[in-house]
């Protein structure tokens, strides 16, 4: 499992459902030149017979890098590569800090000044799709008691519950149906197509 959509970095060796290893660290930039070593530190070098990739949405960076890694070592080691969404892990991690929640909704840092989010059901599957929205847009958008993710609402009346996506907590996913290893990036690209004059 490789997990580097967001500040942190992390990678996560299971054997059937069971953790082998893990490795977790929160770096904020330097993805590219930590995921390679903290893959080598798993044992057989992190070498599974199928991958999972978190392809966001979070930093186009991150997604790029952890998508590139995760599709090149698929194919040295001819194995299939899969994708799990970067909300709906973090949803199922604070589900499972609080089992009793039923709506939770998950804030994720989503660059100039904005944040992704989502919502998902007791079942953890999306209420809609994932958003992009400003600061103020917050309490129009997020209704449910409990709120996740990595902005800090911890001076509100909300409850909230600080949480980065963790490659060893995969296992929460098990049972979705497993995206495309492709990137979900939440917004549009910054860079806009030059028209140029004939």
């Amino acid at each position: 499992m490789i997990d580097t959509a967001t500040k942190a970095c992390s990678v996560a060796l299971f054997e059937g459902e069971t953790l082998s290893a893990s490795r977790f660290e929160v770096i904020g930039r330097g993805h590219a030149e930590r995921l390679l070593p903290l893959i080598a530190q798993l044992p057989k070098k992190g070498r599974a017979d199928r991958i999972f990739v978190n392809v966001g949405p979070g930093s186009f960076t991150g997604i790029r890098i952890g998508v590139a890694a995760a599709k090149a070592l698929g194919l040295a080691w001819s194995i299939p590569v899969h994708g799990y969404g970067c909300l709906a892990l973090v949803a199922a991690m604070a589900r499972d800090e609080a089992p009793n929640t039923l709506h939770l909704d998950v804030l994720m840092t989503g660059g100039h000044g904005e944040y992704f989010f989502g919502t998902f059901d007791e079942a953890n599957e999306p209420l809609g799709e994932v958003i992009s929205i400003k600061p103020g847009q917050i309490d129009a958008y997020s209704h449910a008691s409990v709120i996740a993710g990595d902005v800090d609402l911890s001076g509100t009346t909300r409850n909230w519950v600080d949480l980065l996506p963790d490659a060893q907590k995969w296992h929460l996913l098990r049972d979705a149906a497993p995206l495309k290893p492709s990137p979900v990036y939440g917004r549009p690209p910054d860079a806009k197509p030059a028209l140029v004059a004939t």
